[in-house]
């Protein structure tokens, strides 16, 4: 056991890894700018979504979920690639690297410090979406929701990371985004139900992780399902995050 402890330690130093979590998360938000666009532009895109339906329509409420999936993945995707790929132009990445921090210090650190973001920013659109502009949702789903909106959020922020190595400046980055992004949205079930397009379209979905945020967050908000009714997407989500 003191061999594995000692091993553990060469890995992984826990001071290292939040050090650089916290750093990360204070150099986002002195950018007050940037703070402000991340919070307000989903809140005025789900305010636009309720004011675009007449009244309380079933349309709607059908709306909110596939909505709030696609922006857990679609904005901690944008917020993690771009602002990793930032770290990697100016530098700061190789600084660490020749320091005495270690490689998964520097990933557990950079995952935990834009994971932190990303969430504040999720949970904020669907606190807002629920009390703010009174999406239906199913009786105490609330805390149901945002759990598994930390499993997508997860997701998104591996994916961004992944994504932006790929990249060699942000104008790179942002060319990715439709890339990633819209033949999800087109695909898994925020435009048309995925069992109503054709056996290939459906096999493709099976492969796109925002199929199965759309599932679970629709079964959890519009029908109730408790987490382990929706351990399937749970699973496949988790693993996608690990893999990526």
């Amino acid at each position: 056991s003191s061999i594995l402890f000692v091993a553990w330690k060469k890995l992984m130093s826990p001071s290292n890894t939040f050090s650089i979590a916290l750093r990360v998360v204070r150099q986002l938000v002195r950018d007050r700018r940037t703070i402000i666009i991340i919070l307000v532009i989903p809140l005025v895109i789900m305010t636009l979504l309720r004011y675009s339906f007449p009244g309380e329509s079933s349309l709607l409420n059908n709306s909110y979920p596939p909505l709030l999936a696609t922006m857990g993945l679609l904005f901690s995707f944008m917020l993690t690639g771009i602002s990793f790929l930032r770290e990697r132009s100016q530098g700061t990445m190789e600084r660490m690297m020749a320091s005495p921090v270690s490689r998964f210090d520097m990933v557990v650190g950079y995952l935990l410090g834009f994971f932190i973001l990303a969430l504040i920013q999720i949970l904020v659109v669907v606190l807002f979406t629920i009390y703010a502009l009174g999406a239906h949702h199913a009786p105490g789903s609330l805390w149901r929701i945002c759990i598994f909106q930390i499993i997508v959020v997860t997701v998104g922020v591996n994916l961004g990371i992944f994504i932006s190595a790929f990249a060699r400046n942000e104008f790179q980055m942002v060319q990715f985004i439709p890339l990633i992004l819209f033949p999800q949205i087109l695909l898994c079930g925020v435009i048309w139900p995925v069992d109503q397009m054709s056996t290939a379209l459906q096999c493709i979905a099976k492969f796109l992780p925002l199929k199965y945020a759309i599932s679970g967050m629709t079964d959890i908000m519009l029908k109730g399902h408790g987490l382990l009714d929706v351990g399937n997407e749970i699973g496949i989500l988790a693993a996608f995050a690990v893999i990526i």
